[in-house]
């Protein structure tokens, strides 16, 4: 059964950058679309990017438009997430997850909670 690794969360104050990293075991991630959920304390899960298998075609939230940059490697077996211009409002616990797609407003995964990661914290703060 395959399994992600996330890492490279962390403390940062606001304006800084993380990157953040997925390291895929058991599978190889470029025959997937593959992207980035968070959650907040309090908050349901969201999806902040995907990157097509198909096309390459890369997806944002709204939010995170023009701050984020997705990205993979698949030499590497990894993906990464690029994120510049942190807010407080980003703060959550990041996790990859294959088959997400934009279903025209958001981006959403049909990946079973079971293969979720355990995540990685990103906490932005003064």
């Amino acid at each position: 059964q395959g399994r992600f690794v996330e890492s490279g969360g962390g403390l940062v104050q606001p304006g800084g950058s993380l990157r953040l990293s997925c390291a895929a075991s058991g599978f190889t991630l470029n025959y997937y679309s593959i992207g980035w959920f968070r959650q907040a304390p309090g908050k349901e899960r969201e999806g902040v990017s995907c990157i097509s298998s198909s096309d390459g075609r890369t997806y944002y939230r709204d939010s995170v438009q023009g701050r984020f940059t997705i990205s993979r490697d698949n030499a590497k077996n990894t993906m990464y997430l690029q994120m510049n211009s942190l807010k407080p409002e980003d703060t959550g616990v990041y996790y990859c997850v294959t088959d997400c797609f934009f279903d025209g407003v958001v981006v959403v995964t049909t990946l079973p909670d079971d293969y979720w990661g355990r995540g990685t914290q990103v906490t932005v703060s003064s």
